[in-house]
């Protein structure tokens, strides 16, 4: 017999897989629309390929929109066609670094293992180093099913993202699925958003504040502090905006300054 417990994680999941499908198939959409207008720019301006490479390569504008379109707390910028490049190797691989967000809540900092996942790690050091993260807000926070709050997007709806995309890293971390498909996310867990589809990881992360159950498919890279879980935690309890059990946290967590560090 499924306990009530368990159905709600359930619903829990299967909503988010609707959501990942309908912003999947949104970023399909645009992504044909673009296409098609710049093939059509290029007739009319009888300048064949020219117009086509221009409108494909704004990659500044057009390939962070189209990367964007796609995100839920598993559910990160990305289109499987990119059109940025990954940031170049630069952290060393075997470190391990810290993350510290000096945020509205306080300090939330967490430690990324660089041996078990160097792009993501390496992704995040290059876009804090930028300032990307800075005056940005976590987004989304879930109380029901799933325990997690959302961040990392810049434009603070979960459509942004940093025009690039990410391999899944570490994804047996956790273990086997079990006979739910799912694997348990300890509380204090950092893991990457996506789209439901594989190596689409963006910008977008996610913290776990209580022990969630979700498919072994976001990458786990970083292990929060107990300071910065107790200060995640207490947005968790503060719950979601209008009484909703997914939706912004009625604490708004902006993040002032976010900095990367090696140990």
């Amino acid at each position: 017999m499924v306990s009530s417990d368990q159905r709600r994680r359930q619903l829990a999941r299967e909503k988010y897989e609707r959501q990942q499908q309908r912003r999947e198939e949104a970023r399909r959409r645009t992504r044909r629309v673009t296409v098609i207008t710049a093939s059509a720019v290029a007739v009319a301006a009888v300048v064949g390929v020219g117009a086509y490479v221009a409108a494909d390569s704004g990659d500044g504008k057009d390939g962070k929109n189209d990367t964007a379109a796609s995100q839920s707390p598993s559910a990160s910028p990305s289109a499987s066609e990119s059109e940025a490049p990954e940031p170049a190797m630069k952290i060393d691989k075997k470190a391990k670094y810290t993350m510290s967000l000096r945020t509205s809540q306080g300090d939330i900092a967490f430690t990324m293992d660089a041996a078990k996942t160097p792009h993501t790690a390496n992704s995040f050091k290059s876009l804090a180093d930028k300032g990307y993260f800075d005056g940005t807000k976590c987004h989304r926070l879930t109380t029901q099913g799933i325990y997690v709050l959302q961040c990392g997007d810049p434009k603070g709806d979960g459509t942004g993202g940093p025009g690039y995309t990410l391999p899944d890293e570490n994804l047996t971390a956790l273990g086997k699925a079990g006979t739910d498909g799912t694997v348990t996310f300890p509380a204090g867990t950092v893991a990457m958003a996506n789209t439901g589809q594989p190596h689409t990881g963006g910008s977008q992360f996610f913290l776990v504040y209580k022990e969630t159950k979700l498919p072994p498919t976001y990458t786990p890279f970083g292990t929060i502090d107990e300071d910065g879980l107790k200060a995640v935690q207490k947005v968790g309890e503060a719950g979601v905006e209008g009484g909703a059990g997914d939706g912004a946290p009625k604490k708004a967590v902006n993040i002032e300054k976010a900095s990367v560090a090696k140990d």
